[in-house]
């Protein structure tokens, strides 16, 4: 029988490493956003499911917020080297234009005055696109649309990351 561990360093050594192939770290996390519409809860983008069109059931939504948010707490300090965020198919792929990613370790303004990784220009409608995040450390993950009232959609977040003292690479969240 495999432990989780053993998998991991086989996945690193084969080179096979994606969402779909490693343990879900995030599920041991805890997650939570600006507000809630409908049963859109945020565990949603950490679900596993890929599936970007609403009626799936596997997307994100917060409320019409001034400056909506998404939070992952990973429990522990990681250093992030990606994140891949996938985005609504079915309608309103241009409300995460704009939209910035933040990792650190403190809750001010919810997580959102965490240092910056990078800011969402665009997502395709039903596409994925990573974004580069060279290793910043944190244990929180935030995902907030600044400046304006908008709505936060997220079907899928995964993550590239290294925990600190075991030195591994490539867990997927």
């Amino acid at each position: 029988m495999r432990t989780p561990a053993v998998t991991f360093a086989l996945l690193v050594v084969l080179g096979q490493t994606s969402c779909s192939f490693v343990t879900n770290i995030a599920r041991g996390g805890q997650v939570t956003q600006s507000s809630l519409y409908g049963n859109a809860v945020p565990e949603r983008a950490i679900d596993g499911n890929h599936a970007s069109m609403w009626a799936a059931g596997s997307c994100t939504h917060t409320q019409n917020d001034q400056n909506p948010w998404w939070r992952l707490d990973l429990l522990k300090m990681y250093k992030v080297n990606t994140v891949t965020i996938t985005n609504r198919k079915d309608c309103c792929h241009k409300r995460l234009d704009g939209a910035e990613i933040h990792i650190g370790n403190s809750l001010n303004d919810n997580g959102n005055a965490n240092p910056r990784c990078a800011v969402i220009s665009s997502i395709a409608a039903g596409d994925s696109k990573t974004f580069v995040c060279d290793g910043m450390e944190g244990r929180y993950i935030n995902i907030v649309i600044p400046g304006r009232k908008e709505y936060l959609t997220l079907c899928e977040m995964c993550c590239d990351l290294i925990y600190r003292s075991w030195g591994l690479q490539n867990l997927c969240v």
